[in-house]
C-alpha cells in the first residue's frame, strides 16, 4: 500500500554505488540470489494446490510499506485473515485503515486464486476477533481469469513512467474488475484533474517529511541490500525502485542526507506527470469492513491492469494526512466521504519483485 522508495541524489547515488561494488556482496548480499528468491515465491500453483499454496498466492497481495500485517488460520471450511498489530504502522497509519485494507487486498488474491482452482468462496468479516476477515470455500467450477494469471507477475512499480496514455477500452476493463460492493472508484485522466492530485500528493508530502516520527517509521521500514531484504523479506527494498544497494552502515546515513522534502516532491511531481491516470477509491462507509472492500477493489484493479501490461503505484499522502481528505473527495466528487487509496497507473519498466515472508511465519493453529 503506502510503498516510497528513497531517492539519493546524483553525486550520492555513483559514491554508493561505487562504495557497493568495492565492498562487493559479502556485505551487500547478491542480487541474483535475491532474485532466485523472488522466482521461487512466485511459482505458479499446483492444478490441485493445498491451504498452504493459496495462502502463497494470497501473500502476493499489497500491503503498506510491504508490512505484511496478516495471519492466516485454516478451518475445515474456510480460510481466516487475522490482523497482525505487531506489524502496524502507527504514525502514517494510526486508525488501521491502510492495515485493514491490506487485509482485504490478501482476501482478494486468495478468493481468485480459489476460483481457478475449483473453488468457490464468499467473504465475510468476524468482529468478535479484532477484525478477522473471513474466506468460506466450496467446491465449484474452474474459473481461471486473466486476473488470477497476473497475481505473481503484480508489482507497485515507483519508478516514472513513459507518459503514453491507456485506451478507452482498457479503462473500461480497469472500471469493471474494480467493481466491488460498497466502494466507488474514480479514474482520472484529464490532465488539469491529475495536476490537482498531483499537488494534493505533494502537500501531503511536505506534511509528512516535516514530522519526524514519520520519517523514523519510514525508515525502519527500507532494506539497503539484497542481504538483509531477504534475511527479513518484508519492508521496502531500494533496488525495487532502482537504488543501488549499500550495507546498512553505509545506506542509513545516505537515507538521512538525502531524503529532503524537496527532492521527494520534484520525485512524486515527475512520476505523477508521466502516468496515463490516477485511480482514487473511496469507500461508501468509514469501517473496517469497508476499508477491507476498499483494499479487494484496488487488489482487483491492480491486476487487471498488470494483465493489461500496465504499471502502478500508490501514491497515498493526500489519504493519510486528514487535512487532504476534503480536498480529495470534492476533486472526485465525492464529498463527505473518506477516501481510501489513491493509485496511478500508465507504461513503465518492470523492476525487481518484492519478497514476502514464508507461508511458515504467517500461518498460526
Amino acid at each position: 500500500m503506502n510503498r516510497r522508495n528513497f531517492l539519493i541524489g546524483g553525486g550520492s547515488l555513483i559514491a554508493a554505488g561505487g562504495v557497493a561494488a568495492a565492498i562487493g556482496v559479502k556485505q551487500t548480499g547478491s542480487m541474483q540470489d535475491y532474485e532466485k528468491a523472488a522466482a521461487n515465491l512466485r511459482e505458479p500453483l499446483a492444478l490441485q494446490p493445498d491451504d498452504h499454496e493459496l495462502i502463497r498466492y494470497a501473500t502476493l497481495a499489497a500491503s503498506g510499506h510491504n508490512t505484511q500485517p496478516w495471519k492466516f488460520r485454516v478451518q475445515k471450511s474456510s480460510i481466516e485473515i487475522l490482523p497482525d498489530y505487531s506489524r502496524r504502522t502507527v504514525v502514517v497509519d494510526p486508525d488501521d485503515h491502510h492495515l485493514f485494507a491490506s487485509l482485504g487486498c490478501a482476501a482478494e488474491n486468495l478468493m481468485i486464486s480459489g476460483a481457478a482452482t475449483g473453488r468457490a468462496s464468499a467473504l465475510r468479516m468476524d468482529p468478535a476477533e479484532n477484525g478477522k476477515v473471513v474466506v468460506d470455500m466450496v467446491a465449484g467450477r474452474l474459473d481461471r481469469s486473466a486476473l488470477f494469471d497476473a497475481i505473481p507477475k503484480r508489482q507497485s512499480t515507483r519508478t516514472n513512467y513513459d507518459g503514453r496514455s491507456v485506451s478507452m477500452a482498457k479503462l473500461r476493463l480497469l472500471d469493471a474488475a474494480a467493481q466491488v460492493d460498497g466502494v466507488n472508484v474514480i479514474l482520472l485522466t484529464d490532465r488539469p484533474q491529475i495536476n490537482l492530485v498531483r499537488d494534493l500528493v505533494i502537500a501531503g508530502n511536505s506534511a509528512q517529511m516535516a514530522d519526524a516520527d514519520f520519517v523514523d517509521e519510514l525508515k525502519q521500514w527500507i532494506r539497503f541490500n539484497p542481504r538483509d531484504a531477504m534475511a527479513v523479506r518484508d519492508g521496502l527494498f531500494g533496488a525495487c525502485s532502482g537504488n543501488p544497494s549499500a550495507p546498512g552502515w553505509l545506506g542509513r546515513p545516505l537515507f538521512d542526507l538525502s531524503f529532503t522534502t524537496q527532492s521527494e516532491n520534484d520525485k512524486y511531481a515527475g512520476q505523477i506527470d508521466g502516468s496515463a491516470g490516477i485511480a482514487v477509491f473511496v469507500a461508501e462507509k468509514n469501517d473496517p469492513e469497508h476499508w477491507v472492500q476498499a483494499g479487494r477493489s484496488s487488489q482487483r484493479f491492480a491486476l487487471q491492469a498488470t494483465a493489461l501490461g500496465l504499471k502502478l503505484a500508490y501514491i497515498n499522502q493526500p489519504t493519510e494526512v486528514s487535512k487532504l481528505r476534503p480536498d480529495l473527495a470534492a476533486l472526485v466528487g465525492m464529498q463527505g466521504y473518506r477516501p481510501n487509496i489513491v493509485m496511478r497507473f500508465g507504461h513503465g519498466q518492470t523492476m525487481p519483485m518484492s519478497l514476502r515472508r514464508p507461508v511458515s511465519a504467517v500461518l498460526i493453529n
